[in-house]
């Protein structure tokens, strides 16, 4: 199983072990990690590499998102990343206290334009399905981070949709 880690976190996966499928053909990612393994499962499949699960555990989903608030998330993150990276982390487990602490790695700007900016596309995943992958989806009812209702409504139609209504960007319940 390969596994990407969301922005500014590594080794989080420990969170999700109750879902994770940890066979040598699932490739799983959270947050910003989910567009890295949504685009590694696309790569394996052009090389003709099996894949026979995606797990996409709160994927980064902001293209319902207007060009106000990604430009106030960079100026942020410009003003003080810091300061940004702080109240990110902050959000990611709200409205509950933080479990455990997890790892943090450097963030690059060009990392949050990418989460920001990209662009799920309804006929990619669909390729995916069609090609025998099975595509999983988590999100929680109370993520503070991403646009948890349109991504409902998107992947509803395309993956198999795991949604925890407690749960938040971490999918933590409590």
């Amino acid at each position: 199983m390969q596994f990407y880690s969301g922005f500014s976190f590594c080794d989080e996966s420990s969170l999700f072990q109750e879902y994770l499928d940890t066979s040598d053909l699932s490739i799983a990612g959270f947050s910003y990690g989910a567009i890295a393994a949504f685009l590694k499962a696309q790569e394996n499949l052009k090389n003709n590499i099996r894949v026979d699960k995606l797990q996409l555990f709160s994927p980064a989903f902001f293209q319902t998102k207007n060009e106000k608030f990604k430009k106030l998330q960079l100026m942020g993150y410009r003003r003080s990343s810091q300061n940004y990276l702080e109240e990110f982390r902050k959000l990611c487990y709200q409205p509950y206290k933080e479990e455990k602490i997890l790892k943090t790695t450097p963030t690059k700007l060009e990392e949050l334009e990418e989460l920001l900016f990209f662009q799920w596309r309804a006929q990619d995943i669909q390729q995916l399905v069609d090609r025998g992958v099975n595509v999983e989806v988590y999100l929680g009812g109370r993520d503070h981070i991403i646009d948890v209702e349109a991504a409902r409504v998107f992947f509803k139609e395309r993956a198999t949709l795991i949604y925890i209504k407690n749960a938040n960007h971490m999918l933590q319940t409590n």
